[in-house]
């Protein structure tokens, strides 16, 4: 017997393209009904490709190797794939932290703001990450 493919709601009206929402729900069961206001899945927006992602990312416990692995693709194009999954369920990412440039970093020393090792430290650091 053939497998019947799962089939998914659309997530956004074909008129207006506004998040549509769940007003019913059915058991195929006992046929008994409900209707009302109810929240959707935030995952439900993700396509079958984008939840097997999400679930081998989940298994590899966040390790971005194993994903690109997977995927059969190079590290940016694992990392940009799952950028691009986080910003469909709406999670942005923290913005780096900007590291000061080397004259920055001059210029507070000139100051008096921070000595020539942290200047070091710092610039070391920028190196590294």
């Amino acid at each position: 017997m053939a497998k019947v493919p799962t089939r998914r709601p659309p997530t956004n009206c074909p008129v207006c393209s506004h998040r549509l929402a769940v007003t019913r729900l059915t058991c195929p069961a006992c046929e008994t009904e409900l209707s009302g206001g109810f929240a959707a899945c935030e995952f439900c927006v993700l396509t079958d490709e984008d939840r097997e992602v999400l679930r081998v990312f989940l298994a590899s416990r966040g390790n971005m190797k194993d994903l690109e692995r997977h995927l059969g693709v190079s590290y940016p194009t694992a990392r940009a794939r799952f950028d691009v999954l986080l910003t469909k369920l709406g999670i942005e990412r923290a913005p780096a932290p900007a590291s000061p440039s080397r004259l920055e970093l001059m210029e507070q020393v000139a100051r008096g703001e921070i000595d020539i090792d942290e200047a070091l430290r710092r610039l070391e650091s920028t190196r590294e990450a």
